[in-house]
């Protein structure tokens, strides 16, 4: 999650891409001001291109791989509401985050963007795809939250956040732990190898840890994402995410990893099948951030698919 306005680490071409320095504005969209970060060195020419995070992650999540595909695609990649350094402004589910990237979109770009989406904002891209296909040129989906028919670990936790009462108990109770503790657990969900991780991505990765628990909105925002995760899990066929998966007519990277501890990678058979028009790459030591973790797969696997 690196970005070096907060941690003062070296800027310039020589410093690690996680840790070079995006240009961050404000930008009114759907009543709130998001802040949107801007890929550098980008040519005017090229085609657009939207990077959408996942639940708990922000802008940052991108670094490296929008700065590998800059002579490619001039990408933006906002924080959403209640994530990163964007505050809550009213539900932010599944379908409110597609609708704020719709208008995005339309604010930012004439011409249809190639999506990128981590997670929850994968999930999130394919029912912007879906609703607006004007708007999408291609979908890159990196672990993408659609709803698996094997009950995990992951799930029974969004379960209990998504639970009424219980839910901020939860939290209440993991903010309460050491946060080096809370650190190591996280890493160990996030990543598929986090002893390999570069030690700035690992160090900006805590600095952003220690930021997010400062944020007032954290905990609404998390359980009401769950919430969100939780019902499109349950929502019948004709209305859930693999009917939205099933309309998509636009190019579609599909990327998951072995190591994925939120996703379970086997659903990548079905992913596939259901999208019209897909490609695979799997990234058997990676875990549920493949572009963070191996951003040249992802970034040439990108390139094939819109050669």
């Amino acid at each position: 999650m690196g970005f070096v306005e907060s941690y003062g680490a070296v800027t310039g071409a020589d410093a690690p891409l996680a840790t070079q320095e995006w240009p961050a504005r404000q930008v009114p969209v759907a009543g709130v001001d998001l802040l949107v970060r801007d890929v550098p060195d980008a040519a005017a020419e090229l085609a657009p291109a939207l990077y959408v995070h996942g639940l708990g992650g922000s802008s940052l999540n991108w670094t490296a791989l929008g700065l590998l595909l800059n002579d490619t695609v001039r990408g933006i990649a906002p924080d959403l509401p209640g994530f990163g350094r964007t505050p809550l402004s009213g539900p932010t589910g599944i379908s409110e985050q597609a609708d704020v990237l719709v208008k995005l979109l339309e604010s930012e770009y004439d011409q249809p963007a190639h999506v990128f989406g981590n997670s929850m904002g994968g999930a999130s891209a394919v029912a912007l795809a879906a609703q607006r296909p004007d708007l999408v040129a291609s979908l890159t989906l990196v672990s993408p939250a659609l709803p698996h028919p094997r009950v995990s670990a992951s799930a029974l936790w969004f379960a209990a956040l998504a639970t009424p009462r219980l839910g901020p108990v939860v939290l209440e109770r993991a903010q309460r732990l050491p946060f080096d503790r809370r650190f190591q657990a996280s890493l160990a969900m996030v990543f598929g190898d986090p002893r390999a991780l570069p030690p700035e991505v690992r160090a900006n990765y805590e600095a952003e840890l220690h930021r997010r628990d400062t944020d007032p909105w954290n905990m609404q925002a998390t359980t009401d994402a769950a919430k969100s995760i939780l019902r499109s899990s349950l929502a019948p066929p004709r209305r859930s995410l693999w009917a939205d998966a099933a309309s998509v007519k636009c190019p579609v990277l599909l990327v998951y990893g072995g190591r994925d501890r939120l996703v379970d990678a086997r659903i990548r058979t079905k992913a596939q099948r259901t999208f019209p028009d897909a490609r695979l790459l799997y990234l058997p030591k990676s875990g549920h951030v493949a572009q963070m973790e191996h951003p040249e797969q992802v970034a040439a696997a990108f390139r094939d698919l819109i050669a």
